[in-house]
This record gives C-alpha cells, structure tokens and sequence, in this order.
C-alpha cells in the first residue's frame, strides 16, 4: 500500500495511507496514543493486577512498529519476560521504517530496525526479556496453538476496514485470551463496543488519548467454557 510519513502533533512520526486515506496513528501525537492506548491501558493496567513474570501479546497490526517498540522497551524497565506475536499483512517498507523518529537514543533505533528485519514466522529474541513472531497474516487466517494475556487492537478504523472489526474476528480474539486477559485499542465505535460484549467481553470505555474522547478495552471475565 502506498503510504508516506507524516509528522504528528506530538513530534512523533506516523503514516498516511493513501489508498484508504487513513493515518497509522492519531494525528494529534503517535507515540502518545500508543503509550496511553497500549501501555498505559494495556501492559501496564494489565500487570498492575498480574504477578505473572512471562507475558505473550498478540498485536493486530504491526505497521510501524511502534507498539512493538516501547513495549520491548517497557519489558526491559519492568524486568518481565513479553512473547509479542504481531499481524502485519501489508509489512512497512525499509525507506519508511529507516526514517522514522520514535527512538531516544541509537539502541533504540537498532531495536525497531530489528522489529522489522528479523524473520517472519519465526520468534526471534531480541532481547533477554522480548521475544517477537510476525505473522505475514490477517486476524481472520491467523491461528495460534499458543494462548494470550493482552491483544493490542491497533487496525484501521472500522470505516475503513470494516471485515476486521467483525463479531466473527472478536470471537476469535476472546478464545485467544487467557482468563482475565484484556483487549485494548483506541476504537470507541458503538457498534464494535456491542460486537464485543456479544463476544462474550466485559466492556470498559476509558479516557482516550489526545484528541479523543474515548477509548476501550474488554476483558475475559469468565471462560467459554463455563
């Protein structure tokens, strides 16, 4: 997909799709959407009730990389052990990803060239405490014999991809998730907020980041087996 780098109201860089006409990030800051979005709401509210020292992510869509970047940083400071799996049909090209601005010092810059070189469908450490796979797939084919503790849900919009947002995809999403896992993304759409409580989550609409009123997250309360 064509796309070219933009820069956010945060300084940080993000991308703009010109097929879907759609930004990766919010424009009002895309290294502070994912940190509020993502860590904050995500890891950090996740690890804040579980003592668990081993955590597997599942990220839905790896774009540029970001997510995947603060929480290997993040892992480092918090000495936990992250298994990231991410979904990325439509990699970043090297000319993008080797121009972005996300990164506080020159380790960091190595780090997410490595989130985007090192081999698909395979995990690859790369570091003691972060552990990555990419999958080459969408939500829809992707399957897993492995469990998760947090998805990042950081798609497109629904308007713009709608087949991604569907009841089917967040089914899939709460039998991915361990007891008590969360999912989180920066959506507060309603419709996709009645998909997820149909799934079969517990629905929590929160403060969103810059610019947004609202974000959500789900969680899996109770087993589909029960």
């Amino acid at each position: 997909m064509p796309v070219k780098i933009i820069t956010t109201e945060d300084g940080s860089h993000s991308l703009f799709n010109e097929e879907l006409n759609e930004t990766y990030h919010s424009i009002y800051g895309a290294k502070r959407e994912a940190m509020h979005v993502f860590i904050r709401e995500g890891l950090e509210a996740w690890t804040a009730e579980n003592d668990n020292k081993d955590i597997r992510i599942l990220e839905v869509g790896l774009g540029t990389g970001l997510n995947a970047l603060l929480t290997a940083i993040r892992s480092q400071a918090d000495n936990r052990n992250i298994h990231f799996t991410s979904l990325e049909p439509f990699p970043v090209k090297k000319e993008v990803y080797e121009n972005l601005n996300y990164f506080n010092s020159g380790e960091e810059k190595e780090l997410l060239i490595q989130i985007h070189e090192t081999d698909w469908e395979t995990e690859v450490s790369l570091s003691s405490s972060f552990k990555l796979f990419k999958a080459a797939d969408r939500l829809e084919d992707f399957k897993s014999s492995d469990s998760f503790d947090i998805i990042y849900f950081d798609a497109f919009a629904p308007r713009k991809q709608p087949e991604v947002w569907s009841l089917e995809n967040l089914r899939k999403c709460f039998y991915f998730l361990n007891l008590n896992g969360i999912l989180t993304t920066y959506c507060a759409q309603g419709r996709f907020k009645r998909n997820l409580r149909a799934a079969g989550f517990e629905v929590e609409t929160l403060r969103g980041a810059a610019g947004k009123k609202e974000m959500v997250r789900g969680r899996k309360a109770v087993s589909i087996f029960e």
